[in-house]
């Protein structure tokens, strides 16, 4: 665990100015260039080129960055450069025998499989060097069980593979290292990180955090508030948790211990709040392009499923810091100290128009990878006008100027991206012009290369994970766990969740959300659609707990990423993640029970009173029930709670969890006991006494 979060805190360092960084920042910048101009159709390449560089890349960059930025010795720095490099020639000699691989495809020589092996070898230590030593041993068992398999006992016995075929299947073609999960990563998932890096630096966390400080500051509680609106609003540009925790959270953590909350607990509203931007629409993650493109429906469909539980995550979260505030008399911010969100939104209005696009784009019947380009194309238009849109004046030149370089923007949908390109180019010709162009043409360079290195553990993990999904290909392996889930089911839905749910936390102790979600959607997926859980529900129920696995002890990588911040133990922070996150927890069960949560149609509930009063219906039930959770998490609701309460109102919660009528009776009864009790108790509790004084008020 300290191992993963050293290799985090390694990437999230600027660039070396050395030699060795300077080498490296120009290679993270083709890398950049490279994707882009390939995603935008100026370079036409075959899609397993693309992805054969896009790893070759990563293995490049990333190997000898790690050694540069850990600032290891020469010759272990020597080292990684070599086997950077081997991962290059790789990519070469795929992009040179493109051709003849795929003539010989099932049959490879002896030199294909040395270039096999090498490609293997190279990004196994990749992905120790980047991510850990957990994930390369994981895909390292499945490895062995294609070599070794036959020697399995009983049911996970295979008929044998010979070497030379393993190491076809997983280093050539599409089956392996390949596969879906790195057309995902050199596709869209390189374009969207690019989007993000280039927002963040040209403001937009300082928008997002003005705005929130502005609109709940001054509530009650109102620093945790902050941290979960704006962890929420950076989830839109950013999926990835860990780094909104060391973005937003150098300044939300801070705050909230300043205000009064535990360091733990402020660690653990981050953690949390940053762990659900990979759930908030509309980018979500790398997470949700893989499972638009594994179960082939579009990208609008998987952030349609994932709406309603996002927002609900986020309100979960939001109620969780109140209760804590109440508890604990923690009041809001001087309105004096806080900004205008208003003022904040006029300053910045203009950088939410690529999302917006972006936006517009998806649920408008485009790809991902399309609205990327675009969404990435306007906001490198936004970034290099506004420097030149400074130096006009009267007003009115600038309205024109804006006005022109929408048009060009407007052009791409009728000339495609050249006059994007041309307008990008004479933008750029301009900025050089002066030092304040020159330093936003910097920020923008700096953007591309931040981008490659975020996109470092990305990559290496949808590679490697490539060996593990062509094992189950290969072997059919996902058929015998899937038939013991099945299995169980049969006698029990709510064990196999369960037992889905402790796979998704086990893997979750060692591997990032990616790998975790292909695994045990490829495993546990199939299995529970025959049990009669909705395709997509299946999947999203494995994603929730993939991202939870982040904020779960012992790993807790979001939590540990937040400890030096917080200044508090990470396992501290871990353990009051959850209680912030529980509705997490709850969500993807109901979800189960009842698809309309995720509005998707079937169902019992649907079937029975009809699609849009399940809907509401649900919602009503899910709001009951996280709040009932988070009253029992944190021993307060308008008062203190007294210990049987607290187990009542879990108890209530638990009950509206399925979708069964005498569960949903029981628990909307036991509920209606729990509130109406506590909320008589406080009213007796609070009226004075002899003496004049009122016996409530918050826990010391």
């Amino acid at each position: 665990m300290g191992e993963q979060a050293d290799l985090s805190d390694a990437l999230s360092s600027a660039f070396p100015r050395s030699v060795e960084g300077r080498v490296l920042f120009g290679l993270a910048l083709a890398f950049s260039v490279f994707q882009i101009v390939t995603a935008a159709h100026l370079w036409d390449l075959p899609s397993q080129i693309v992805r054969a560089v896009h790893v070759g890349f990563l293995c490049l960059l990333g190997l000898p960055l790690v050694a540069v930025l850990r600032n290891e010795g020469r010759a272990v720095r020597a080292l990684f450069w070599a086997l950077g490099l081997a991962g290059a020639a790789v990519a070469l000699y795929q992009w040179t025998e493109y051709r003849d691989l795929i003539l010989r495809a099932g049959n490879p020589n002896s030199l294909d499989t040395v270039v096999g092996v090498t490609a293997l070898a190279v990004l196994f230590t990749a992905t120790w060097r980047i991510m850990g030593l957990s994930l390369p041993i994981i895909a390292g068992v499945f490895l062995a069980y294609c070599l070794f398999g036959q020697y399995a006992p009983g049911l996970l016995q295979t008929r044998g593979y010979g070497f030379a075929q393993v190491v076809d299947h997983m280093a050539f073609g599409t089956e392996g290292i390949y596969g879906i999960p790195t057309y995902v990563s050199s596709t869209y998932i390189f374009l969207f990180i690019l989007f993000g890096s280039f927002l963040e630096r040209a403001g937009m966390i300082t928008l997002f955090t003005d705005v929130s400080l502005g609109l709940v500051g001054h509530a009650k509680g109102g620093a945790a508030k902050v941290a979960v609106i704006s962890s929420g609003l950076m989830g839109t540009i950013s999926g990835s948790g860990v780094a909104n925790v060391v973005t937003t959270g150098q300044l939300t953590i801070p705050l909230m211990k300043r205000f009064g909350y535990r360091p733990a607990f402020a660690g653990g509203v981050e953690a949390t709040a940053s762990m659900g931007g990979q759930i908030m629409p509309p980018v979500m993650g790398a997470v949700a392009f893989i499972m638009a493109e594994t179960l082939n429906v579009p990208y609008t469909t998987v952030v349609t499923a994932a709406i309603v539980p996002a927002i609900l995550y986020f309100a979960s979260a939001f109620w969780v810091v109140h209760l804590e505030a109440g508890k604990r008399g923690l009041v809001g911010l001087s309105r004096a100290e806080l900004p205008s969100p208003v003022e904040a939104l006029r300053k910045g209005w203009y950088l939410l128009l690529p999302l917006g696009v972006l936006v517009w784009l998806l649920f408008s019947g485009f790809t991902p990878l399309y609205a990327g380009t675009i969404g990435l194309a306007l906001t490198a238009l936004l970034v290099l006008g506004a420097p030149v849109a400074g130096r006009l004046s009267p007003l009115a030149w600038r309205y024109v100027f804006w006005i022109a370089l929408g048009l060009v923007a407007a052009a791409f949908f009728q000339y495609g991206i050249l006059p994007i390109v041309a307008a990008i180019a004479g933008l750029v010709g301009l900025c050089a012009l002066w030092r304040g162009g020159r330093e936003t043409l910097a920020l923008s360079r700096d953007a591309l290369a931040e981008g490659a290195k975020t996109a470092l553990p990305v990559g290496i993990a949808c590679a490697i994970v490539g060996i593990i999904v062509g094992t189950m290909t290969l072997t059919g392996i996902a058929n015998t766990f899937g038939q013991f889930i099945v299995a169980v089911g049969a006698n029990s839905l709510f064990l196999s969740l369960v037992l889905t749910m402790l796979t998704c936390l086990v893997l979750g102790m060692g591997i990032p959300t990616i790998p975790n979600y292909i695994i045990t959607s490829s495993i546990a997926g199939p299995a529970l659609y025959d049990l009669g859980v909705p395709l997509l529900v299946s999947h999203m129920f494995v994603f929730y707990f993939g991202i939870l696995a982040d904020i779960t002890p012992p790993v807790a990588l979001a939590c540990f990423a937040a400890a030096p911040i917080a200044k508090a133990s990470g396992l501290k922070i871990s353990f009051q993640a959850i209680k912030v996150a529980a509705a997490g927890f709850v969500i993807p069960f109901m979800a189960v029970y009842t698809p309309a949560l995720m509005l998707q149609d079937g169902g019992p509930l649907a079937d029975s009173i009809g699609y849009v009063p399940a809907v509401a219906y649900i919602i009503f039930k899910v709001c009951l029930a996280i709040g009932l959770w988070g009253a029992a998490a944190i021993g307060y609701l308008l008062a203190p709670l007294a210990w049987w309460e607290r187990i009542s109102a879990a108890a209530a919660a638990l009950l509206l969890v399925a979708a069964v009528p005498a569960t949903d009776e029981a628990g909307l009864a036991l509920c209606a006991i729990v509130i109406a009790w506590h909320v008589l108790s406080v009213r007796r509790r609070s009226r004075p006494t002899a003496g004049g004084a009122a016996t409530v008020g918050p826990a010391e």
